[in-house]
């Protein structure tokens, strides 16, 4: 070192890190799972309504899903027996929950509403119990252009 020279500190060196003094990155957090909640039932309103013995109509009701029970056990209906055009009345009367203010549901309740609400609870049915929907996306084959088709038709209660 010269004379009257002021010494330098030495550049200071890398520190050198051992493995016991990293720091830890934490690692991309897994997503949740995705927890799908499974809906049972469907709120409904009838195009015309129910009407009750004391005159009032009734329209906004509400459907469950269908079990395997359901569709099985008005097989053993005499009324379906002897005419399997029933099997929707005695279906329906199972899966509607609730209908208005009409204190008890059945298949009588069914059995005395108009044609064309029968009709539409069929059809609310077969969709209700087909993940919502009875319509497929399909494709032309000369134009190639996508559209939808309805898949329902079946009688009610037959898959």
């Amino acid at each position: 070192m010269r004379r009257g020279a002021v010494a330098q500190p030495a550049p200071a060196a890398a520190a050198a890190v051992t493995p016991e003094e990293t720091v830890p990155v934490a690692a991309p957090a897994e997503p949740a799972p995705v927890r799908r909640e499974l809906r049972t039932e469907f709120a409904f309103e009838l195009p015309r309504g129910y009407v009750d013995e004391a005159g009032t109509v009734h329209r906004e009701g509400v459907m469950r899903l269908a079990t395997a029970r359901d569709e099985l056990i008005p097989l053993r209906d005499i009324r379906v027996q002897e005419n399997p055009a029933y099997l929707s009345v005695v279906l329906l009367g199972r899966v509607i929950t609730r209908l208005g203010s009409v204190a008890h549901m059945h298949d009588g309740v069914v059995e005395n509403m108009f044609a064309s609400d029968l009709a539409f609870l069929q059809d609310f049915y077969r969709q209700v119990n087909a993940e919502g929907h009875t319509r497929a996306g399909v494709t032309c084959p000369h134009c190639e252009q996508p559209f939808e088709v309805e898949l329902g038709g079946s009688r009610l209660g037959e898959s």
